[in-house]
C-alpha cells in the first residue's frame, strides 16, 4: 500500500518527466528515467550559468570608472 506522500511524489516526477519532453514512445521507454535525469542536470546547468552571469551583471551595477583624456598634453 502506498501512502499518500509517495504517490504526491511519484505525480510529481510523474508531470516533471513530461514537463521535459513527451515520453509517449514504447520504443525509448526503458530509457524514460536516464534521459529525465540528463535533461534536468542541463536544465539545472543552464539555471547556474544564467545565475552567475546576472549576479555578476548585478555586482558591477555603475562601477565603470570614466577616463578623461587631457588632449592639450597630447605630443603630435
Amino acid at each position: 500500500m502506498v501512502n499518500d506522500n509517495e504517490r504526491l511524489v511519484n505525480e510529481i516526477v510523474k508531470v516533471w518527466k513530461y514537463t521535459l519532453g513527451s515520453f509517449n514512445d514504447e520504443k525509448t521507454e526503458r530509457y524514460d528515467n536516464i534521459i529525465c535525469i540528463l535533461r534536468t542536470g542541463i536544465l539545472l546547468t543552464y539555471l547556474l550559468t544564467n545565475v552567475f552571469i546576472v549576479a555578476g551583471v548585478i555586482r558591477h551595477w555603475n562601477q565603470s570608472k570614466s577616463v578623461s583624456i587631457d588632449t592639450e598634453y597630447i605630443q603630435k
